[in-house]
């Protein structure tokens, strides 16, 4: 009897939790790992602009939710997240697919940020207004864009592209300012010349101790309709350069880019070639100052 008392009184004190039960650790969402050969092998370069293509974390609390052919960028936090670019008028219908398979509210996204004011990039901006009720941040060259949908005389390419749903812009802000939520701190880098109210964005993302520099540099390539010439717009010319050296200047460990092609994304989705450069932008600012100077010496006749 008096054994049997000190057998139960032993099992339940084996049955006392010991303590608090450990933390669960959230595994990554779409980790680079497993998702980004996922990406390379659906997405072909210069792919279609509205080609799905799968989510990938490229680090810390940064992902790639765009298509095959057009990037967009979701910056998490836990006060609300960031997006940077919508894709057109149906790819913004893909980002959102690819946030809400993520595990992420579209209703958590408080604000919406471009690149360059062209259809394949920003068409889709209005949707994702109506999907999120997020604010829309803009460059002011870029606001006169938005609220029409039509590209501004100065564009080089005006005429070429079609007008997009124009957009409600909430804020606009220029080159050394900051978007700020909670914790995120979103820099805007002025670089046209692509467009007159382009913009790229730096921020650094944290995966555990490891924290990265992300800049998503825009196109910036010297492309125009047939009757553009560059050097006739000395004053736009000196802001393109001026563009390319803050963005060669900036701190950069991972180098995106609007047409993932453009910082060679499969490679680097890939493995074949690493995701981090911290001559990225330097090598990628080189690269467009060499197209430019080659369309003003054929501008020239040389």
């Amino acid at each position: 009897m008096f054994a049997s008392a000190l057998l139960l009184v032993a099992a339940q004190q084996i049955s006392i939790p010991l303590g608090k039960p450990p933390r669960q650790v959230e595994r990554p969402r779409a980790p680079i790992e497993q998702a980004g050969p996922l990406w390379a092998q659906r997405c072909k370069d210069f792919d279609e602009w509205d080609k799905p293509g799968p989510p990938v974390r490229l680090h810390g609390n940064s992902y790639l939710v765009g298509t095959c052919g057009i990037a967009a960028i979701l910056i998490t936090g836990e006060e609300g997240h960031i997006l940077i670019d919508s894709g057109t008028e149906a790819g913004a219908e893909l980002v959102a697919n690819n946030i809400r398979s993520l595990g992420f509210q579209l209703s958590d996204i408080k604000f919406l940020l471009h690149s360059h004011e062209h259809i394949d990039h920003v068409g889709g901006i209005a949707r994702l207004q109506q999907l999120t009720g997020a604010q829309l941040v803009a460059s002011s060259e870029a606001a006169k864009v938005f609220a029409t949908g039509a590209p501004q005389p100065n564009d080089p390419q005006a005429g070429l592209h079609k007008p997009f749903p124009a957009a409600r812009v909430d804020r606009t802000v220029e080159g050394g300012e900051i978007v700020r939520l909670g914790p995120l701190q979103l820099t805007a880098i002025a670089t046209p010349g692509h467009t007159a109210g382009a913009l790229s964005w730096q921020w650094t993302s944290c995966d555990g101790g490891v924290c990265r520099r992300i800049v998503y540099a825009d196109s910036l390539s010297p492309i125009s309709r047939d009757d553009y010439r560059f050097s006739n717009h000395p004053h736009y010319l000196a802001g393109y350069r001026a563009g390319l050296d803050r963005l060669a200047k900036a701190e950069c460990d991972i180098l995106l880019t609007p047409h993932p092609s453009a910082s060679q994304m499969r490679e680097r989705m890939s493995g074949k070639a690493s995701l981090f450069d911290s001559n990225g932008c330097k090598a990628y600012a080189a690269a467009i100052g060499k197209r430019l100077d080659e369309r003003l010496a054929k501008e020239a006749g040389k």
